[in-house]
């Protein structure tokens, strides 16, 4: 336990630093041509993706309406509406552009004109409904049949978990400006300032920081809500005697940061420092164990074991972290129920809790990218750095 420690590695100006400049297209071209063996491997002449973040993974667009079609061979062909067309000329200057309303039908045409019948789909992104218009659709020929879509699983999100180094600088930049701005606002946490004073106070750190949004709606849980694991802040003032949870993270060019602390307002009682002890050697494990080759389940039982020999098992219900990149939670999942082996350059969360009903909780939460070691078995490099000796304020 300390008062008012250091905050470890939260040094630097965020807003200082040179803005983020989407324009990278010379990454998509390799991620392409490794989706394009995915679907070959699939059996699939060609893919059609319609999920927006694997569209902007495989192309650089962020559009809220466009789809890619991308054959076993490489060759791709990028559908979007006229709001788009200059940001996607810009940002995949190599892939054919389609400028259509309807993205995901022209390319099921455009696919069946080229003999490209047998079609892999996001089958976690594509509705009932609109499977069955898309079924519906024939070649232009006489007789001609419709596509034969066959499901492509989570076979390209998959793809998105070993990070390039592109990717993880931005996931940096992103994790220190979640940093910076916990720093910034830390002498709010005081009492009768309330939950979601707070929470909006800390946002608007983020972006004054250099944030392009929040990853996510903050999390700040005080005193007894500490005990909801995804509480959302209300009116509630912090008190004397608190425990408060904060969870929180910037987004910085697409990438999502996630960071979890549990601070004390005022002297803490035994029982708060003792969840918060067993937490922290839980978290400190599950991070030690987060290396290349490691088995999700395993790892979840690593921390898991160490609380549930504590007593406090039941109280532990969610999985000890996730992937994370462009989406908050992304492929792998590390839990008790889950199986999947870590890679190198694969960012995760390690997110370990207890919660009491009625009391309060704690939760402790870093991403990390999970490294290769030279000659090594390897280990997690930490991206959020401030301190996670508990802070009594």
């Amino acid at each position: 336990m300390v008062s008012r420690a250091i905050l470890a590695g939260s040094g630097g100006d965020a807003a200082g630093r040179q803005p983020y400049s989407s324009g990278m297209p010379q990454m998509h071209p390799p991620r392409r041509d490794r989706a394009a063996a995915v679907v070959a491997g699939l059996g699939a002449d060609a893919a059609l993706i319609t999920s927006g973040v694997n569209v902007r993974y495989l192309t650089g667009l962020v559009s809220s309406n466009a789809a890619l079609l991308l054959s076993a061979d490489g060759t791709a062909v990028l559908a979007t509406d006229s709001r788009y067309a200059g940001t996607a000329q810009r940002e995949s200057p190599d892939t054919e552009l389609v400028i259509e309303r309807d993205v995901a039908a022209v390319l099921v045409r455009r696919a069946l004109g080229s003999g490209l019948g047998r079609i892999a789909f996001e089958d976690q992104d594509l509705t009932v409904q609109r499977y069955r218009e898309l079924t519906a659709i024939t070649g232009s020929g006489a007789g001609s049949a419709g596509p034969d879509l066959v499901p492509a699983g989570a076979a390209i999100d998959e793809l998105r978990m070993v990070k390039d180094e592109a990717e993880i600088e931005l996931l940096a930049r992103a994790c220190a400006i979640t940093g910076e701005a916990f720093s910034a606002v830390l002498d709010r946490l005081r009492p009768g300032v309330t939950e979601r004073e707070y929470a909006v106070a800390l946002e608007r750190a983020m972006i004054d920081l250099g944030a392009d949004a929040v990853a996510f709606g903050s999390i700040v849980a005080s005193g007894p809500n500490g005990a909801i694991p995804h509480h959302v802040p209300g009116d509630r003032p912090f008190f004397s005697g608190d425990l408060v949870t904060i969870d929180c993270g910037a987004l910085f060019g697409g990438y999502h940061a996630d960071m979890t602390r549990t601070v004390a307002i005022g002297k803490p009682a035994a029982w708060q420092c003792e969840i918060y002890q067993i937490v922290a050697e839980a978290q400190a494990a599950g991070v030690a164990a987060a290396k290349p080759g490691a088995d999700v389940g395993d790892l979840d039982a690593v921390s898991r074991d160490l609380i549930e020999a504590a007593g406090y098992g039941a109280h532990f219900a969610h999985g000890l972290g996730h992937g994370v990149g462009l989406e908050i939670h992304e492929a792998p999942i590390i839990g008790y129920d889950r199986t999947g082996i870590l890679a190198d350059r694969v960012p995760i969360t390690i997110e370990p809790g207890i919660y009491l009903p009625g009391e309060g909780g704690v939760r402790i939460e870093d991403t990390l990218v999970v490294r290769a070691g030279a000659g090594a078995a390897g280990s997690a490099q930490p991206l959020t750095t401030i301190t996670r000796e508990l802070l009594v304020l």
